[in-house]
């Protein structure tokens, strides 16, 4: 009887030990189905975001393509003003909002004053010592000397200032190089960018097409900048163009190089910006009118 309830014995523990391993391995396979589901999961979330985020982005540069199509029609109903102000339409579920900038109505970094930059800074708030030494490291730093503009900056004052770089003494290759200039800041840069370029070539902008805190760093006076943005404001393509306080006639036709920002927003869900500088013309790559000179894709502010 002993040796039979041993074996009873044996068998029963064998039987648990079995049982035991059976749930450890249902356990583990569960975790392991449960791994494999979280990533699936994943994986689909991380499609889904990529396939929004590729969508709002062709939608976005759909408008970059509208905003050149009105820009270059022949027909001036349907021609855009490169004045800065916005213009909208629907495609595929997104509200698009394209707003075209004329090159010609922002200061050129290469050719701009000390006079008229230090003004449009302090346009921006900044105060007139600061606004006058920046505009001076500027002139500096694009000019092809060593010599020391008044308030300015050379090589020793970078090196006094532990910047490990000096001024190129060479013109600007884009309005981000400015955030090297001595005195600048990442803040007071992205404000004062919008009104800058190095595509014009122009002395000072075109108050045509000019940005009101461009128009405020010319010196017009606050009512004639009034009265110039009405006049623009009311003003749309077909109708006799106005003449603007300063004797030029508003005109649809634009320089040819043209800054373009484009957003485009799903209601509740992904919203992308693109911004591009395009020059006009046949030169441009796989075709197309016009030829990019600068090209940016990120989320709008």
């Amino acid at each position: 009887m002993t040796r039979v309830a041993n074996y009873r014995d044996e068998r029963s523990g064998q039987r648990g030990a079995a049982l035991l391993l059976a749930l450890w391995l249902l356990l583990l396979m569960s975790g392991l189905i449960a791994v494999f589901a979280l990533s699936a999961r994943t994986e689909g979330l991380q499609a889904s975001a990529l396939r929004q985020a590729t969508a709002a982005r062709f939608a976005a540069e759909s408008g970059i393509e509208v905003a050149m199509l009105h820009l270059l029609t022949p027909d001036p109903l349907q021609r855009w003003v490169a004045d800065g102000r916005p213009y909208r339409f629907a495609l595929e579920g997104y509200e698009v909002e394209v707003a075209v900038q004329d090159e010609t109505g922002k200061f050129d970094l290469n050719v701009v004053s000390i006079a008229h930059f230090s003004q449009l800074l302090q346009v921006l708030g900044v105060e007139l010592e600061r606004a006058e030494a920046i505009a001076a490291a500027v002139v500096d730093w694009r000019d092809g000397d060593d010599l020391l503009s008044l308030n300015g900056a050379e090589a020793p004052q970078y090196a006094a200032a532990e910047l490990p770089y000096a001024p190129r003494n060479q013109p600007f290759l884009g309005v981000a190089e400015l955030q090297l200039v001595l005195g600048m800041d990442h803040a007071l840069y992205r404000q004062v960018a919008p009104f800058l370029t190095v595509y014009s070539g122009e002395v000072q902008p075109r108050p045509p097409v000019a940005a009101p805190e461009v128009l405020q760093a010319l010196g017009l006076a606050p009512e004639v900048v009034a009265e110039l943005l009405a006049l623009r404001g009311a003003w749309q393509p077909g109708m006799p163009p106005p003449v603007l306080p300063d004797g030029l006639a508003l005109a649809a036709e634009g320089s040819g190089t043209y800054s373009i920002s484009s957003r485009a927003r799903r209601t509740g869900g992904t919203a992308l910006e693109v911004t591009a500088v395009l020059r006009a013309g046949s030169g441009g790559p796989f075709g197309q009118l016009y030829a990019p000179l600068a090209w940016r894709v990120g989320d709008p502010d």
